[in-house]
């Protein structure tokens, strides 16, 4: 795994439409440019924002985060990716399996912390209120 990626793990399964449809809102509402896929138990969001984050990351990037169903069991990674664009009509699997997260610099990591501790928090509030039953 790449080390400026972070991942999180869930020993259940969620409504993946509700869970990214809520996390796209939550990500608009605060300025950010959003394109999300959901394909079976698989979902892709990137999110862009101006301002800092296209200074000190290049305009083809985007913190990327995934979503992945398995068993029971939920996936989360997020990271810095590039830029898919029309993400909605690409065939996930091919997204997956690329190097979807890229090596980063030291204002790239410092953004992560950013992202770690606001983002993937609500993420995870976003997840838990989710769950299947």
């Amino acid at each position: 795994m790449n080390p400026f990626s972070r991942e999180m793990k869930y020993d259940f399964k969620v409504d993946l439409g509700r869970a990214v449809d809520q996390f796209t809102g939550y990500l608009k509402s605060n300025g950010w440019k959003v394109q999300s896929s959901v394909q079976g138990d698989r979902a892709v969001v990137q999110a862009q924002k101006g301002g800092i984050l296209r200074d000190i990351i290049a305009a083809e990037r985007a913190l990327t985060f995934t979503l992945d169903q398995t068993s029971g069991k939920l996936v989360v990674k997020a990271g810095i990716g590039k830029w898919i664009q029309n993400i909605g009509v690409m065939a996930l699997e091919v997204i997956l399996l690329s190097e979807l997260f890229l090596v980063v610099d030291v204002p790239e990591m410092l953004w992560n912390e950013h992202v770690e501790k606001t983002l993937l928090a609500k993420l995870d509030e976003i997840v838990r209120s989710s769950v299947k039953s």
